[in-house]
């Protein structure tokens, strides 16, 4: 293992804030002397089955602490995700079927592998230790803390002032939270900025349980593409690392010029003093390209530059455009489809709920003609190109027609 001191240099690139960095430092100093690695915990609740890149900064500093020899341990909240984390929230969250946790939990751990080194990642599910809890078990973690501290919480103190309901049930998030700690003996936790409460909750709840309190190690929370609000999936401002190289690429190529020092900072290698003099399209080219070659192959990257520069610079279309092909009984009798079927049938938006704002976002065209109205039943061609945004396209077929008709 490499020093304390130099250790504690690289966990703290790219972090916010460390409660406290003197107990920090003593851990690594412990480890360092006894041989026995830190067991760094990440929880993640399975809410949504993709990781975007805005997850991935976490991900990536539980790997700086296992390439500086620790142990990481990824708790999978298949339990707490049933209650649904208040953190940011003004209302309550609506609680998950076990079928959607089961499915999110799947994609979301062949994701995380991506970034982590699984050889040395302990994966543990939390309701093995919190379902079989019984109530007396459930009484003694709520007699270690308080209504008060609980309001102290911002999101809880603004929605108590305003009259909002909070739920008993989500007073216990935290406190299961905590709990998992107290499970698996966690000397770090990391978690975003708006877990500052929570990991603190879990520093005070080990130590009334007679374990050494962890280190809260808080991460910053990435925009998403619109420049505004956080990353996530809800926001429709994501940047899957399982998306194709060219999605990946256009995507990034269209966050706001003030968006790049904060990017290339958080997501990449790559020294932003050395881009500040660049021209902004620049600097988003080199930019997009290293997170692409990231999570793809390098010759991955540059298809997608050159790409990027073929269709959207030079306004031709894609190369590879993915094919759909109706059926004549896919269609009404005047040969029309809802627009929004239509999206859904080519892939070309996650929800049918998120293809009706992409069309009344005026974000959709059918051959070259806008479709503003949600409710539009479109006419096809025997041959159409159906586009959405910038960066995703479909050549529709009717099955039966051809161009000569």
């Amino acid at each position: 293992m490499q020093a304390p001191k130099d250790q504690l240099e690289i966990i703290k690139r790219r972090s916010v804030e460390i409660i406290p960095e003197d107990d920090l430092l003593k851990k690594l100093e412990r480890s360092v002397d006894s041989g026995e690695p830190l067991r760094v915990k990440l929880g993640v609740d399975p809410t949504a089955p993709n990781i975007h890149v805005g997850i991935g900064v976490v991900l990536e500093k539980l790997r700086d602490f296992q390439d500086l020899g620790h142990t990481a341990v990824l708790i999978v909240g298949d339990f707490t995700a049933r209650i649904g984390d208040p953190s940011g929230r003004d209302s309550t969250r609506p609680i998950l079927t076990f079928n959607e946790i089961q499915r999110n939990m799947q994609t979301y751990k062949e994701q995380a592998f991506e970034i982590l080194d699984t050889d040395k990642t302990e994966i543990h599910y939390n309701s093995k230790w919190l379902e079989p809890m019984a109530f007396e078990q459930i009484m003694e973690l709520t007699s270690k803390y308080t209504v008060a501290r609980m309001l102290e919480r911002d999101d809880f103190h603004k929605r108590y002032d305003e009259g909002q309901s909070i739920t008993l049930l989500e007073f216990l998030y935290p406190l299961a939270q905590a709990y998992d700690s107290v499970a698996i003996d966690a000397d770090v936790e990391l978690g975003g900025t708006d877990q500052r409460f929570n990991l603190l909750v879990g520093r005070e709840i080990q130590a009334r349980y007679g374990q050494d309190p962890q280190v809260a190690m808080l991460m910053p929370l990435l925009e998403g593409i619109d420049g505004v609000k956080k990353m996530s999936k809800s926001y429709g401002n994501t940047v899957g690392i399982t998306e194709a190289a060219s999605e990946i690429y256009g995507k990034l190529m269209s966050i706001p010029d003030d968006m790049l020092e904060r990017y290339t900072t958080l997501l990449t290698d790559l020294d932003y003093d050395e881009l500040r003099d660049e021209h902004p399209m620049e600097q988003k080219k080199r930019l997009a390209h290293a997170i692409v070659a990231k999570y793809h192959p390098e010759g991955d990257a540059d298809s997608a530059a050159e790409e990027f520069e073929r269709v959207f610079a030079q306004g031709e279309r894609p190369e590879d455009v993915p094919q759909l092909t109706l059926a004549p009984d896919a269609l009404d009798e005047n040969g029309r489809i809802w627009i929004v079927e239509l999206m859904d049938r080519a892939g070309l938006a996650e929800s049918r709920s998120e293809a009706r704002r992409l069309v009344q976002q005026g974000a959709v065209t059918y051959d070259g003609d806008r479709v503003d109205d949600a409710n539009a039943h479109v006419e096809l061609k025997p041959t159409g190109l159906l586009k959405v945004g910038k960066r995703r396209f479909a050549e529709v077929h009717v099955e039966g027609s051809s161009q000569d008709e």
